[in-house]
């Protein structure tokens, strides 16, 4: 799976070089694998039948580190980042700006999947599930993508010394 490999070569990339980076990518990799759980569960067809559909635990057990990671994200990583980074002497750049910007806009989409997916029953019939999945997994990439080269701006603007 691509989204596995893509997370492998950050984690060799940036691995170790801070906490946060090390928390984020833990949570992450948290993330990929309950999502690979989910995609593992959908046929080969385009037809889904019932004994493929995941069980309302193994929708909330997603839902819930979907949430937990983009929370995070927003709310701790993301901040504690810039944080470290202020504290060097540094502002954000016109693309560190534009990098966060389109992490944001990956956010609704994932928040309107957990909207519908969270509270699910063993009697809902889940019709757009392998779509509404398959949409999620391509958003997870573009923003983890996003995410990496966040991280790369970031380290790279570090290397530099304030004024050189």
């Amino acid at each position: 799976m691509v989204m596995l490999k893509k997370f492998q070569q950050t984690q060799e990339e940036w691995g170790g070089s801070s906490e946060v980076i090390d928390h984020w990518l833990e949570t992450r990799q948290s993330l990929i694998v309950e999502y690979c759980k989910l995609a593992a569960l959908q046929p080969a067809s385009q037809k889904s039948t019932l004994s493929s559909l995941p069980t309302p635990l193994e929708l909330q057990n997603f839902c819930q580190h979907l949430v937990d990671y983009i929370s995070e994200g927003h709310f701790k990583i993301y901040d504690m980042v810039m944080d470290q980074w202020r504290s060097t002497g540094f502002e954000a750049t016109d693309d560190i700006n534009a990098a966060y910007a389109k992490i944001v806009l990956t956010t609704d989409p994932l928040l309107n999947f957990t909207d519908i997916y969270a509270d699910v029953s063993k009697e809902d019939t889940l019709n757009n599930f392998e779509q509404d999945l398959s949409s999620v997994g391509e958003i997870l990439e573009v923003r983890f993508e996003v995410e990496d080269h966040l991280i790369q701006l970031i380290a790279d603007s570090l290397a530099v010394p304030p004024g050189a």
